[in-house]
């Protein structure tokens, strides 16, 4: 999740001056979403797989660390919810864009 959530922020505080400096080509800018999407899919994934990794093991006796295991399914509750939320408000915002008139 926090690498989800520092790539974001990363580009979020960039000073409008460095943005208008930038040029990236809509295929470029493409690929970079695409990507900084995937890594964030892939992130949410590993903190779910890292989760039932350790609830499998804690069934099986092989860990006896109770708390460990509730922080890690805390973690990838807390990861799942936050990623849920954001596409909430990125599809609220593509409707609010689609209902805008020209």
């Amino acid at each position: 999740m926090s690498t989800f959530l520092n790539g974001i922020s990363n580009q979020a505080v960039m000073p409008n001056s460095e943005i208008a400096k930038q040029t990236v080509s809509p295929s470029e800018a493409h690929q970079n979403f695409a990507d900084t999407l995937k890594t964030a899919i892939d992130s949410v994934n590993d903190a779910q797989i890292a989760s039932d990794k350790k609830t499998e093991a804690m069934a099986k006796g092989e860990i006896d660390d109770l708390h460990d295991v509730m922080i890690t399914a805390q973690k990838a509750s807390v990861t799942l919810e936050s990623s849920v939320q954001i596409q909430r408000k990125v599809i609220d915002a593509y409707n609010e864009m689609m209902r805008m008139q020209i």
